[in-house]
């Protein structure tokens, strides 16, 4: 009889540290599953995902408003100031390589016909930079999308110290967020007219057919590598958004720069993240980023 009993209670405890272990071994495909889609691989998405801003259409008679499609990027361009509103793109890991830098700057013969075409001789002797909009080292997977940053349809006139300093800085920092991990949602402008360049001041330059803005503007929406990425963008998603004036005073820290979308959005009539839920936007647009700067 007790050998009978020390059989049943040496097979329940048995059954217990069987069942144990095989909590244990659920637990540990959670945990994997959860690094993985921490790591998870990055991918080349669309680059007009979070909106688009002026709802900008591919009529040609918007002249103010073009929408300009391509692989690299998306934007507004304004035929009359001979410059973007605003371009938009995608950028994580996926989309960089070891392309060197083409430095083909040319004319983009994608515009209606009829249009005003900026060449690089337009911005010679203006004493601005030909400013990228999508930058260079965000376009390096391919010869094809370097190069598309060349086209003149991305540059807008911007002062030398705005453009290699603060500007290019916070580019900079961006790389290092993909770098992390992440996926990056970027739009950036400028707007209003009259900038201080190496020159002095002046509100446009190729003979009056391209403006000079007042200020340069960036919003950078940052996520985890992952999928359905609009989705994701929650009230804790961070958002930097910064705005500088298009002169010689601008330094290298570009955190001096931050700003709220809202105010941006106040500033150029625009709907930065019009595909991000209105309660989500409402508190994501709101705040001044106060994270990491280098």
């Amino acid at each position: 009889m007790k050998r009978n009993l020390y059989r049943v209670l040496s097979f329940c405890l048995l059954s217990t540290l069987a069942v144990s272990c095989a909590k244990d071994e659920t637990v540990k495909p959670g945990i994997e599953a959860v690094s993985q889609s921490a790591d998870a691989t990055a991918t080349r998405d669309s680059n007009i995902a979070m909106g688009n801003p002026s709802g900008a259409t591919t009529n040609a008679s918007n002249y103010t408003n073009y929408l300009l499609t391509k692989t690299q990027y998306s934007m507004s361009y304004h035929r009359d100031k001979g410059k973007p509103n605003w371009v938009s793109w995608h950028l994580s890991s996926a989309w960089v390589g070891s392309t060197s830098r083409q430095d083909n700057f040319s004319a983009d013969a994608t515009l209606p016909s009829g249009w005003f075409q900026a060449s690089n001789s337009s911005y010679t002797g203006s004493g601005f930079d030909r400013g990228h909009n999508c930058p260079s080292a965000d376009r390096t997977g391919s010869v094809a999308d370097n190069s598309a940053t060349f086209k003149m349809t991305n540059m807008m006139p911007q002062a030398a110290n705005n453009n290699q300093r603060g500007w290019a800085s916070l580019e900079n920092y961006c790389r290092t967020l993909i770098d992390a991990g992440n996926e990056l949602y970027i739009i950036c402008g400028s707007y209003g007219s009259g900038g201080t360049g190496v020159n002095g001041y002046a509100t446009t330059i190729a003979g009056g057919k391209i403006t000079v803005p007042s200020n340069c503007w960036k919003v950078v929406v940052v996520l985890p590598n992952g999928s359905g990425d609009v989705g994701r963008v929650t009230t804790s998603t961070r958002v930097i958004a910064i705005n500088m004036p298009n002169t010689q005073t601008v330094g290298t820290n570009w955190a001096t720069y931050r700003t709220s979308v809202d105010a941006i959005e106040q500033a150029t009539g625009y709907n930065l993240l019009s595909a991000v839920s209105t309660s989500i936007q409402s508190a994501i647009e709101s705040r001044v980023d106060t994270g990491a700067t280098n």
